[in-house]
C-alpha cells in the first residue's frame, strides 16, 4: 500500500504517477513509429526501454515490503525519466522530433519528475 496525494492505494496501477507514466510511455511509442528504420535498434530501442522502465519501476517498487526496497526503484523509476529526456533532446537535435513535440513532453516528463519526487519523500517519510 502507498498514499496517493491523501488517499491509501492498493494496486500500483491507481497511483497517478503510475498512470502519468503509462500516457508518455504510449506517446512515445506513437512517436517512434515515425522514425527512420535505421534507429530501430539505436535511439528508438533506448528510448522505448527507458521510457517503459518509468512504470515498470513503479510496480516492481509498490510491491516491495520494506520502504528502503521501494525507494530504490522509485529512483530508478526518476533516473529512468531522466534517460527519456535525453534521448529526446537526442532526437529533437537530429530533426525527428519537432519543439512543439520535445516542449510537450518535457512538459509532462517534469510534471510526472515532481509528482514522482513528492511520491519518494511520502515513502521516505515511513522509514523515519
Amino acid at each position: 500500500m502507498a498514499y496517493n496525494g491523501h488517499t491509501m492505494v492498493n494496486r500500483y496501477e491507481d497511483l497517478e504517477i503510475y498512470q502519468i507514466s503509462v500516457e508518455i510511455a504510449i506517446e512515445v511509442y506513437k512517436l517512434t513509429k515515425r522514425f527512420p528504420k535505421e534507429e530501430t535498434y539505436g535511439i528508438v530501442d533506448q528510448l522505448k526501454r527507458a521510457v517503459t522502465s518509468i512504470g515498470a519501476n513503479m510496480a516492481e517498487g509498490f510491491g516491495r515490503f520494506y520502504y528502503k526496497d521501494k525507494l530504490v526503484f522509485f529512483y530508478h523509476s526518476r533516473g529512468s525519466l531522466f534517460e527519456v529526456q535525453h534521448f529526446l533532446e537526442i532526437s529533437y537535435r537530429i530533426g525527428y522530433i519537432t519543439e512543439e513535440e520535445k516542449t510537450n513532453l518535457f512538459s509532462k516528463l517534469n510534471n510526472l519528475s515532481v509528482k514522482l519526487n513528492n511520491f519518494i519523500s511520502s515513502i521516505g517519510k515511513q522509514g523515519t
